[in-house]
């Protein structure tokens, strides 16, 4: 029986597999898309790490191109949804579910464009395929490993991330995600601040002082002000955030969670932090976080995430046949942008490799009640896409 090859039925069976992360189980997904992959007769492998984290692999050898995908998607959550968020119902040309634009919209329309492809004659699409496991909570059991797997050699590479359609994405800020565990001296209420060290009001202090690192500008490198500056239209129009340059050229800061203290009349003697910082182009990560260090001297601070802001510039030829695609299907002109949030593509262009990232979705809805993808956005990321790997096969 042939394998699907409508983006949007490939993209609503995805949606129904479940694959929350956490706990993190792709074992669904990846069985899925391996059976559609072989039915293609391409052949693929499965590398598993704890927990049912299967990413899926299926090199080409001699391939100068990698299509990326993740399978894990974030919790559902306790918002009330007007649909099952696994239930990958279709309305007015919208499909909607849990993962339907982050993103298993862009690995439906990677596997719709491989599927057309093979059935147009092309037996051995000179692509190699990832769907990786574990990109929601950092990648270290999906793509790093992966990478650690080493089928693949750096490449030209496109992950599939939502974007808007006219604009892929060459780059991202820094990441840097820690829990800092402060460590006070306990007395008696009445009598602080004169006797004891809170350590919640430590952890208070950082975050004043975060705020004003928040006020310095960064400014980018040549090469990507004008990707910058488009970044900040495109974020403003989409999310009607004012001041958009803000969220780019500046240390963003989020206190996630803060839990500290023993009760009212005794000075904290404990307090820990969960807090992520974005590091604009032009700062560096591991400044920030040497400086965050000194700042905290005595605290414990572990470092979950780390990495630098990143891109890949803009003249390389997988931007150019790309935005040569983009053109054909959607008939404006790409520009391309950079990203305010995080991928996997940090992971793969410290591996080697120049990524590109660009998919269908609805940005609006990321991580949101009601996630959605618009079903004509399915079917244009896959034209975009058969466009790419046929100039790659040629």
């Amino acid at each position: 029986m042939a394998p699907p090859s409508d983006p949007a039925r490939i993209c609503a069976d995805l949606v129904r597999i479940r694959s929350e992360n956490p706990p993190g189980d792709t074992a669904g997904a990846a069985s899925y898309i391996g059976n559609h992959l072989d039915a293609l007769g391409i052949g693929s492998q499965e590398i598993r790490r704890p927990g049912g984290r299967v990413s899926l692999v299926s090199p080409f050898p001699g391939a100068d191109l990698l299509f990326c995908g993740h399978l894990d998607v974030v919790p559902a959550g306790d918002g009330e949804w007007s649909v099952d968020p696994f239930g990958g119902e279709i309305r007015d040309g919208i499909l909607y579910g849990r993962g339907a634009s982050d993103m298993k919209g862009g690995c439906a329309a990677i596997l719709a464009a491989v599927t057309d492809l093979v059935e147009e004659g092309h037996r051995n699409p000179a692509v190699s395929l990832v769907f990786a496991a574990d990109e929601e909570t950092g990648g270290e059991l999906g793509i790093r490993a992966v990478l650690d797997d080493g089928q693949i050699p750096p490449c030209d590479c496109l992950v599939a991330e939502p974007t808007p359609p006219l604009h892929p994405v060459i780059g991202m800020k820094g990441l840097l995600r820690l829990v800092i565990r402060f460590r006070g001296q306990p007395g008696h209420g009445s009598l602080y601040p004169r006797v004891g060290v809170s350590a919640v009001m430590e952890a208070l202090d950082l975050l004043a002082v975060l705020r004003k690192a928040h006020d310095r500008v960064y400014q980018p490198p040549a090469a990507l002000r004008e990707p910058v500056e488009v970044s900040a239209e495109v974020l403003g129009g989409i999310f009607g955030i004012p001041d958009t340059g803000a969220v780019l050229q500046r240390i963003t800061f989020n206190p996630g969670r803060i839990e500290g203290g023993e009760k009212a009349n005794v000075v904290a003697s404990r307090c820990s932090l969960e807090l992520e910082l974005r590091i604009p182009f032009g700062a560096s990560t591991r400044r920030v976080l040497a400086s965050l260090r000194k700042r905290v001297r005595g605290a414990e601070v572990e470092v979950l995430s780390q990495s630098e802001p990143n891109f890949t510039p803009p003249d390389v030829p997988l931007v150019g046949i790309l935005s040569r695609e983009i053109r054909r299907v959607h008939g404006g002109e790409p520009r391309p942008i950079v990203q305010w949030a995080a991928s996997d593509a940090k992971h793969l262009r410290a591996a080697g490799f120049r990524v590109v990232e660009y998919g269908p979705g609805d940005l609006s809805t990321l991580h949101a009640v009601d996630e959605r993808v618009p079903v004509r956005a399915l079917g244009q990321a896959r034209d975009v896409y058969r466009g790419v790997i046929d100039a790659y096969t040629k």
